[in-house]
């Protein structure tokens, strides 16, 4: 294997090139990119890019001299159109690309709303120029109306209320963020946004934003209500990129479908948000995006490009994190199609607390509001092992002692309290 081609320049693709020279790959690398910016950090875009905290250039993920040293054929603002397995040749909008083995990291790209095209004042939040172009916008008095309280939302809202802005979130669903972290935490994190003075509005759909013909004026609901606004913030999910792939023999479904190894097909392999992979931990089929995933699963990849006889399945406790107003949500598992939630410390309507999640009789997840280090990593660690919900229930002394002694997910002697029974299919 010479030459190995990684579409898609943020954290995945980036981490998969490094991890491939930090191994020893001296071959031909070549990393390719749709935007026109240098790899940068995709988090802080929702969060100390709107308040003025870090600047784009504080954002990229490597200078000019740490990318050279990676010895790498960039090409930034190019974007694959196709890719011929047969050949092994990548079709981009400048030209063909010939590999041995290919990386795809392509990401995903945000819904749209029927009207978020041809006027100002309507804001995604997911490149670099998203958020500087939505930072522009958060002056104090103006009215924002947020669609859809997922984490994209929730943490822009946040932002928002801090800097002054009237906010109104819209949300489809009952309870906010239910689906990813469960109906009673989604409540507390409704409850605390309400606190802040953000009018959220729950089971409250959108139709079409409106505009005056330059500029947004505000939404229609789907039951024909208007809520006005100076600007318009669009946060209801994304779709991977995978467009470029269709007829190439590769299978898709919600991104690009890989088996437990991240691999797609032979010499081709799925990195970060865009791949859909069985992790063999929890048995099932997810794809995630966050960024600790990506860079993990860059790793995991490029390991196994250059060792193909000796491959490793890549099977992670999934970690992400979210920070709105005072909270510091941090969260390790797999906390969809949960059966139970029980908080193990604090309160959840305080800024700390634990919840633990079964699924079966198997701790499979996680969620901590302003936890140390050390408590989530007797978390992780206890969820890696699949640790038996029972010693979950027998409190931590018993939980910390099938942990070797580590101090793993102590507790504090708080009573386990059972606040959510749930069936919510679904995967990340």
């Amino acid at each position: 294997m010479n030459r190995v081609v990684v579409v898609g320049a943020s954290a995945g693709g980036l981490a998969t090139a490094e991890s491939l020279r930090r191994l020893g790959f001296s071959g031909d690398l070549t990393l390719v990119g749709a935007e026109a910016s240098p790899p940068y950090d995709r988090p802080p875009l929702s969060k100390q890019i709107l308040t003025g905290e870090l600047t784009a250039a504080q954002v990229e993920l490597r200078s000019a001299e740490q990318l050279d040293e990676l010895a790498l054929d960039l090409r930034l603002g190019v974007e694959a159109t196709g890719v011929d397995l047969a050949t092994r040749r990548l079709s981009t909008t400048k030209g063909a690309i010939g590999y041995d083995a290919l990386v795809v990291a392509t990401g995903v790209r945000p819904r749209s709303l029927p009207g978020a095209t041809g006027a100002s004042g309507v804001h995604f939040v997911r490149t670099l120029d998203d958020a500087l172009g939505l930072k522009e916008s958060l002056q104090p008095g103006q009215r924002l109306v947020v669609v859809g309280a997922g984490f994209i939302g929730a943490e822009t809202a946040a932002v928002a209320r801090s800097l002054g802005v009237e906010v109104t979130m819209l949300e489809p669903e009952p309870v906010p963020l239910a689906r990813a972290l469960g109906e009673q935490v989604g409540l507390a994190f409704g409850a605390l946004h309400r606190e802040h003075g953000v009018d959220l509005r729950t089971e409250v759909a959108v139709r079409e934003i409106l505009n005056d013909g330059s500029r947004v004026t505000g939404v229609r609901t789907a039951e024909g209500g208007v809520v006005p606004a100076d600007a318009v913030v669009v946060g209801i999910g994304s779709v991977p990129n995978v467009e470029w792939l269709q007829g190439s023999g590769l299978s898709l479904g919600d991104g690009l479908l890989c088996d437990e190894f991240s691999r797609a097909a032979p010499d081709v392999y799925g990195v970060g948000d865009v791949a859909r992979w069985t992790n063999p931990l929890f048995g099932v089929s997810m794809r995630i995006e966050h960024r600790t995933n990506a860079a993990e699963q860059g790793l995991a990849v490029a390991r196994n490009l250059l060792e193909p006889g000796a491959g490793k399945p890549f099977a992670p406790v999934p970690y992400f994190w979210s920070d709105q107003y005072d909270r510091k949500l941090q969260a390790y598992g797999y906390l969809r199609d949960h059966d139970e939630i029980a908080v193990v410390a604090g309160d959840l309507r305080s800024p700390s607390f634990v919840a633990a999640y079964r699924k079966g009789e198997v701790l499979t997840g996680v969620v901590a509001g302003n936890a140390g280090p050390k408590v989530l990593r007797g978390w992780r660690a206890a969820i890696a092992r699949q640790q038996p919900w029972r010693d979950v229930e027998a409190g931590p002394g018993q939980l910390d002692a099938r942990s070797g002694g580590a101090g793993a997910a102590r507790t504090g002697g708080a009573q386990l309290r059972t606040v959510d029974r749930m069936q919510r299919p679904g995967v990340f």
